[in-house]
């Protein structure tokens, strides 16, 4: 199984070679579906996503496919992501997407599918892999309610969980010091990483890929 977890997608250099060992040929000659469904419900302006989006655009894949898997029935969204060598899980909210990619009947296909093609995270795309997204729900690190979740089991994919935008100026609480706060009360594992970080994954062997700042927790 082959991951990179980000917190803004490919941002950098570094983030694409990454991409691109673990894909193991040119872009050019893959395919790419991208997932936007964690941001339907994010409120506002949505730059950010077309930006993400067009950031993996750039790099010149064969094929660059979009769908939502909350708006189309598995027979459409299914022969995509067969296809597919890269996925791309765009950010947003984590339990929206979180919910249809369980509501879908994606996550308990995921394991197949990832036998032979790369699995990208951006930010709520990243959290949700791990076992549990306990930081998601964290009064530390959001400026708004979260509300009450009841369910913080995740897809299971790795034994750890993902906190992106590190020192983002647009969460301004996910900082070193609320982390290193919030690291007492968690004992799951958790690496902290920025916009210009990404965790490698082959097999469960880690690799942390970065021209900026990350740190690991517990």
């Amino acid at each position: 199984m082959k991951l990179l977890l980000t917190s803004s997608g490919k941002t950098n250099k570094s983030i694409e070679k990454a991409l691109l060992k673990l894909l193991g040929k040119p872009f050019s000659k893959s395919h790419i579906t991208f997932i936007p469904t964690a941001a339907n419900v994010e409120k506002g302006d949505k730059t950010w996503l077309v930006d993400d989006m067009n950031n993996f655009r750039k790099l010149g894949f064969s094929t660059f496919d979009v769908i939502d898997i909350s708006a189309v029935p598995k027979s459409i969204w299914l022969p995509s992501f067969e296809k597919a060598d890269v996925l791309v899980f765009g950010g947003g909210n984590v339990y929206h997407l979180l919910s249809w990619m369980k509501k879908s009947g994606l996550a308990k296909l995921l394991p197949r599918l990832l036998e032979n093609k790369v699995y990208v995270g951006i930010s709520a795309g990243s959290m949700v892999t791990a076992e549990n997204i306990s930081l998601t729900a964290s009064d530390i690190l959001y400026y708004e309610d979260t509300g009450k979740i009841k369910n913080t089991k995740g897809l299971g994919l790795v034994d750890f969980e993902i906190r992106p935008h590190l020192n983002s100026k647009w969460f301004t609480k996910v900082n070193l010091p609320n982390l290193e706060n919030l690291a007492k009360e968690t004992p799951n594992a958790f690496y902290a990483i920025d916009d210009d970080t990404a965790i490698s994954l082959v097999d469960n062997k880690i690799e942390v890929v970065s021209e900026g700042k990350w740190k690991k927790f517990n």
